[in-house]
């Protein structure tokens, strides 16, 4: 009998043991993430302040440098696949996930105005999308629509896609909200500075919304597809 106890003492030793390290190891690896995403997002940062600096020294804008070297649309979208990864895996009211939505959106707007000053000093004809959701189960269709933009976007790489969590309670994202007359009711497009535009949009409706897009080069997967 006393061995019996024994066995089963062992087996819930080993079993205890075997969580604790697949715990820790889960735990590690949030945490490498969320530092993989806060650098990222640091060295973004970084990126956008010399481009703000650059303006400034020059006194107006190098639109044959900036031609070259594009502001940072590859790396936003890079860091806002790292950003949802995160947020699946640690949740969306986990502390470190909300600063890190935090800082990308500052960041995302940051880029927002320098494509705005961008269009307006060197006649560029940037086309965007300001999409905004949430993740509080009150809008049904936003993971759709957010499928639909990325398809969007892996189509047309030249189309900047800024995602914004309506409810995020972040300052310079309200005042952006309160600026563009951007309602509860989500979820909501602005495009290319339109008035706001509301509900689910399936892909051919949105690239109805956006005739932009046909001044946009096609992704090398559609053109190979085409040949």
């Amino acid at each position: 009998m006393q061995s019996g106890w024994q066995r089963y003492l062992l087996a819930f030793v080993i079993t205890a043991t075997i969580f604790s390290i697949a715990f820790f190891i889960a735990a590690r690896i949030d945490q490498n993430r969320v530092a993989d995403v806060r650098a990222m997002q640091d060295a973004i940062a970084i990126d956008l302040l010399s481009t703000e600096t650059q303006f400034e020294l020059l006194g107006n804008l190098d639109c044959e440098l900036l031609g070259e070297h594009p502001v940072l649309s590859e790396e936003l979208t890079s860091l806002a696949e790292r950003l949802s990864y995160t947020e699946n895996n640690l949740g969306s009211d986990n502390e470190q996930v909300t600063q890190l939505k935090k800082q990308y959106s500052l960041l995302q707007i940051k880029d927002y105005l320098l494509m705005q000053e961008i269009s307006r000093k060197c006649g560029e004809k940037p086309v965007f999308v300001l999409y905004f959701y949430s993740n509080e189960g009150d809008c049904d269709d936003c993971t759709r629509a957010g499928e639909v933009l990325t398809y969007l976007r892996q189509e047309y790489p030249g189309l900047r896609v800024y995602s914004f969590d309506y409810h995020l309670d972040l300052g310079a994202l309200q005042t952006l909200i309160a600026l563009r007359k951007v309602t509860g009711s989500l979820p909501a497009f602005i495009i290319n500075n339109r008035a706001p535009i509301y509900g689910f949009k399936n892909v051919e409706e949105m690239q109805e919304l956006i005739p932009e897009l046909a001044t946009l080069a096609t992704s090398t997967s559609a053109v190979e597809e085409e040949e």
